[in-house]
């Protein structure tokens, strides 16, 4: 059996060129006191933005909050406006159900008593139909 020939790796003629072993640092950039300046600047102009922006939207809270106020009597006078005329309307209707019902008092208070008692819902949705009674109840609904 022939012993294969091995060929053995040598250098180029000439030699290897020269090898870099000189540490590559990279160009000085800012030092770390004016990088920790500039953080310390950043944070604080982000603090006063933000408090900028809190007082801003305090002062819009509270003028939202004063016209709400103000509206307050108009919206509860309306709501009482629509209840009143429901409980016409309940009265009207009961008058017609119960005109055969000997000794009914129609609007006779089932409380037994003179004060304004705030009627329940189903006191005043007793007469209306489920739509009604559903959009008093729950709002508009799409799947009602």
């Amino acid at each position: 059996m022939a012993a294969s020939k091995v060929k053995q790796d040598m250098p180029p003629p000439g030699g290897y060129g020269p090898i870099d072993y000189k540490r590559n640092l990279p160009r000085r950039g800012l030092s770390g006191y004016s990088m920790f300046a500039v953080g310390i600047g950043t944070l604080l102009f982000g603090y006063w933005s933000m408090m900028k922006w809190n007082r801003e939207r305090r002062r819009l809270q509270i003028e939202d909050l004063e016209a709400r106020i103000a509206l307050m009597p108009l919206l509860q006078a309306e709501k009482d406006r629509r209840v009143l005329q429901m409980l016409r309307e309940n009265l009207e209707e009961e008058a017609i159900i119960m005109k055969d019902v000997p000794d009914w008092k129609v609007g006779e208070s089932v409380f037994h008593t003179t004060r304004w008692v705030t009627p329940i819902m189903g006191e005043l949705y007793g007469l209306r139909t489920n739509e009604e009674i559903l959009n008093a109840t729950y709002g508009f609904v799409w799947y009602a």
